[in-house]
């Protein structure tokens, strides 16, 4: 029988927040464990840095673009998903939260689902756990191999001791959920990511951030509990970078980076990392496919993972694309990205100098902390400019914009022969904006 198939996301999930990761130490335990019995990839990118689309691009191996879901949309008709190909290999499919982010949501034909209040707000681990164990029951009962999409609502807002939760969430939905394990506070001093201003107001949410990121990894130790680890393939990924400005919602190193782990006994090796060649999210519904031996859909823009999995060399991997094309109140802000170990290039095709950005990234209080502290970054987070180029080894934050320093020119022109190239291959709708605008620049 195929190895059975456990997907476990989070929901706004910084990159470099795992332990496993690089990022506060005693954050996210369970990863940190998963990731010591399999294999890590420091340079994992979602394709889209929201939370739909980029659902949707995982589970139809296809930009978004290709498979018709560029913001809050459902998938094509015609373009195949996940659960509907590992039927054909007699699957039994499941998905706890998150159930609506995939639209239609019959087209998916799920066998098993749970929503968001049948799990605690998506917050209650031991509801994940309970509903997981009913899951590998039933599958067991039939005699199927199974597939379980386990999508936590952590960390995504309101995070956990916030204002904005008790605003957010009646008590009786709160009593639904426990706190975290553990809860971070300013006694803990673990800072601020680096593309953030250390304010007052940035601590203090970047701590509850932290602790909705503790509760998450509480929910994925409820579901590993509940599955054979002999047989069955796990990944875990989030859906997009932290919801503060210059993450979520943006086409940044700190938007798209996603903290990818795989664990699949007999084919990875425990403790090992892949930190040298570019991996997308996309690449995950070939290597479903592989893993269940079921042929991958014509179409599919991802390449299957088993040969790095295996420790084998594979060619291709030395950039990421990324995109982002609309946010979940249907503002569109079309962004194109190329990155490589040495720069990130970003082309906003939105960017005129007068229409300010606005997202869900800004709601909270590290937006409003910044503008009260001013300074450039407030402007150039509202209006960006045209494009933008980070030397990401020597500012791996993306802090300053090199697209206007004639000694990056060459640099410059070389990015955007590859965007172009890249726009040519997939049949991304704005080549012929891009190109117009290299004519002009």
């Amino acid at each position: 029988m195929p190895p059975n198939i456990l997907l476990i996301t989070a929901d706004d999930m910084g990159g470099d927040t795992p332990g496993c990761f690089g990022g506060p130490a005693g954050v996210t335990p369970t990863l940190d464990r998963l990731a010591s019995e399999g294999m890590t990839f420091g340079r994992a990118h979602v394709a889209v840095a929201v939370c739909q689309p980029s659902r949707s691009a995982i589970m139809t191996g296809r930009w978004p673009h290709r498979n018709g879901a560029q913001g809050f949309e459902p998938i094509a008709d015609g373009v195949p998903v996940l659960t509907e190909v590992l039927r054909e290999a007699g699957y039994f499919c499941g998905i706890l939260g998150k159930v609506d982010h995939l639209q239609p949501v019959e087209r998916f034909g799920w066998d098993f689902t749970r929503g968001m209040r049948e799990l605690g707000m998506g917050r209650s681990p031991a509801a994940y756990g309970e509903a997981s164990a009913a899951f590998v029951a039933e599958a067991a009962g039939q005699g199927r191999p199974w597939f379980l999409m386990a999508n936590a609502h952590d960390p995504h807002r309101p995070y956990s001791g916030s204002q904005a939760e008790q605003e957010r969430f009646p008590a009786e939905a709160r009593a639904t959920y426990p706190a975290p394990s553990r809860v971070f506070g300013p006694e803990d001093d673990v800072g601020v990511p680096g593309f953030l201003p250390d304010l007052p107001a940035v601590r203090q949410e970047y701590g509850e951030y932290l602790s909705s990121s503790r509760r998450c990894d509480d929910v994925v130790a409820a579901v590993l509990g509940a599955v054979d680890a002999a047989d069955t393939l796990v990944v875990f990924l989030s859906d997009n970078g932290i919801a503060v400005p210059f993450a979520k919602a943006n086409c940044y190193l700190q938007s798209s980076r996603t903290p990818l782990i795989v664990r699949w006994p007999g084919a990875t090796r425990p403790g090992t990392s892949e930190d040298t060649v570019f991996v997308s999210a996309l690449d995950l519904f070939p290597t479903f496919c592989a893993a269940a031996g079921v042929p991958v859909p014509s179409g599919v823009d991802g390449q299957s993972l088993l040969p790095l999995l295996r420790g084998e060399p594979q060619d291709g991997r030395d950039a990421v694309h990324t995109v982002f094309h609309e946010t979940a109140a249907k503002g569109r802000f079309e962004m194109r990205c190329r990155q490589d170990a040495r720069f990130g290039y970003i082309w906003n095709a939105w960017s005129d100098g007068v229409r300010e950005y606005r997202a869900e990234n800004m709601l909270g209080l590290t937006w409003p902390a910044m503008v009260e502290a001013g300074g450039d970054r407030v402007g150039f987070y509202l209006h960006r400019a045209p494009e933008e180029l980070y030397d990401l080894r020597a500012d791996p934050h993306s802090l300053a914009n090199l697209a206007a320093d004639p000694a990056y020119g060459e640099d410059l022109a070389a990015a955007r022969r590859e965007l172009l190239a890249w726009l040519d291959t997939t049949g991304d709708p704005l080549l012929g904006t891009y190109r117009a605008f290299l004519a002009e620049s």
